[in-house]
């Protein structure tokens, strides 16, 4: 279907959506399941309901929180040297895909810098959000195609791509968010969603100094902490959960055997929860692990994906190593 924004169109594919009591059943059935693990766990992709991600606009506007501001900082260098790269290798009809697009302020550096892109597809969890960033976007670059694919990226989706070659955006060090083998997985589904002769820009966070990873994950405003329990009070709003937000805190701490941050919510006192009529018994310091975010050194990196099947073609280092924008290529196979 269309919507329509003005005198403007947004194209808006509803690929594998899933909305109301069936989005409730998946969401209901990977709590339930993650909850009853010894080591309780939350997948991350919960933390972006409406008011999730509104917690996250906000995370990155935080002084301590320098993933965003870096990346954004290195964007338009990187998107000047991308146009210099597409021109050389001929391609001007390109189709950006941004995968777990958010609010799109990072692809505007991107749209504005590269010609060639004549279609930009924002594919994320959060319908919502995404419509209204997509129609914000859509009166900003009248000459582009907007369109918006809500579905979970984290597993295998295919788009009514055109022929033009396309290019995958993934920012924010969100593949940090997945194990190894999960990250693989995903390189890998992003292959068969854009199509042989692509590409993949995506941003890496680096390993470095512990104190200055863990600031980024505690906050001192505490959005951080409002960010991780807003899982639980989504899990009271969709499924008849009654968790005591305050009987849980936030937790952030570095694993450098790991090379991750991992973010928990302690449970500070022994209790009973109830979700959908099952009960779930917590004991005092125990917690739920809500997220992981694995930092890379470039080289590991390019490991990895070279084991899904991309090839390394650029690496933009923002000063002191603290974050990278890698580009990636399609190698086949």
């Amino acid at each position: 279907m269309r919507i329509n924004v003005g005198n403007l169109a947004v194209c808006v594919w509803l690929n594998k959506v899933k909305t109301g009591s069936s989005m409730n059943q998946g969401f209901l059935q990977d709590v339930l399941a993650g909850l009853r693990l010894s080591q309780k766990a939350l997948s991350p992709k919960y933390f972006y309901d409406e008011q999730g991600s509104e917690y996250f606009d906000q995370i990155c506007q935080l002084e301590e929180y320098y993933p965003y501001r870096t990346e954004l900082a290195l964007l338009p260098d990187v998107a000047q040297e991308l146009n210099q790269f597409f021109t050389q290798h001929s391609l001007d009809n390109v189709q950006l895909v941004e995968f777990g697009a958010g609010s799109l302020h990072k692809v505007k550096p991107l749209l504005q810098e590269l010609p060639m892109v004549r279609e930009f597809v924002a594919l994320d969890i959060s319908g919502e959000h995404l419509k209204r960033a997509s129609a914000d976007l859509a009166q900003s670059f009248p000459q582009i195609e907007i369109k918006v694919a809500q579905g979970d990226f984290t597993k295998p989706i295919r788009l009514e791509l055109s022929e033009a070659t396309s290019i995958g955006f993934f920012p924010g060090s969100t593949i940090g968010n997945f194990e190894p083998k999960e990250a693989v997985d995903f390189l890998r589904n992003a292959r068969t969603t854009l199509g042989k002769d692509s590409y993949m820009l995506l941003g890496v966070d680096t390993k470095k100094d512990r104190q200055m990873l863990e600031r980024a994950y505690n906050d001192s405003k505490d959005i951080t902490a409002h960010f991780n329990k807003n899982i639980l009070a989504r899990m009271n709003r969709e499924l008849d959960a009654d968790f005591n937000l305050d009987q849980f805190r936030h937790v952030a701490v570095y694993n450098q055997k790991l090379g991750r941050i991992e973010m928990h919510l302690r449970s500070l006192v022994q209790q009973e929860v109830t979700i959908a009529g099952e009960a779930i018994l917590f004991d005092q310091d125990e917690t739920i692990h809500t997220e992981n975010s694995y930092k890379y050194h470039p080289e590991e990196f390019e490991q990895l994906a070279s084991s899904a099947g991309w090839q390394g073609e650029k690496t933009w280092l923002a000063p002191d190593g603290i974050f990278a924008i890698m580009l990636l290529r399609n190698a086949g196979g």
